[in-house]
């Protein structure tokens, strides 16, 4: 028997995976140089981001077992919403290179917006416009990536 009471399923086991993938994530940049935060190495970043994402984790489960947490159980896997959540980042991925951010992104925010059973097309427009504008503004003009904008065949 547990020492507390989990009062709120959802909340611990979304804290538990956040713990395990930010430990996840801590362990296995610890492969990689860590420099430090003047000159930092590759694993620097991953080391750090993988400490908060278990920092807060564990903030989570301790909210959920806490007195104030209110009740909730856990609801059963809904595999449909899984399905279109993981086909439009897997579509991202496909259609980067060939299709360009612009269309990625467009695929991406609509296709995983079908997962929502609050969904709107207003609210998935714009979602959309400014996921785009934050990605050309970001990894564009920010940090120089050199991902296409546009299909080949419309540059």
């Amino acid at each position: 028997m547990l020492p507390f009471r989990i009062r709120n399923q959802q909340d611990f086991a979304a804290g538990l995976i956040y713990v395990g993938a930010g430990l996840g994530f801590a362990l296995g940049a610890l492969n990689y140089r860590m420099g430090d935060p003047a000159r930092m190495g590759p694993g620097f970043f991953p080391f750090w981001i993988g400490v908060l994402m278990a920092a807060v984790g564990m903030a989570v489960v301790a909210a959920a077992v806490g007195r104030k947490a209110t009740e909730q159980k856990v609801k059963g896997l809904e595999l449909g919403t899984m399905i279109w959540v993981l086909g439009g980042v897997v579509l991202f991925g496909v259609l980067l290179q060939p299709a360009g951010l612009i269309v990625a992104l467009v695929v991406l925010v609509f296709v995983s917006s079908r997962a929502s059973h609050e969904f709107t097309w207003r609210g998935t427009l714009v979602n959309c416009a400014l996921l785009i504008a934050f990605s050309i503004g970001t990894f564009i003009y920010g940090i120089s990536l050199q991902i296409p904008l546009w299909p080949a065949f419309l540059r």
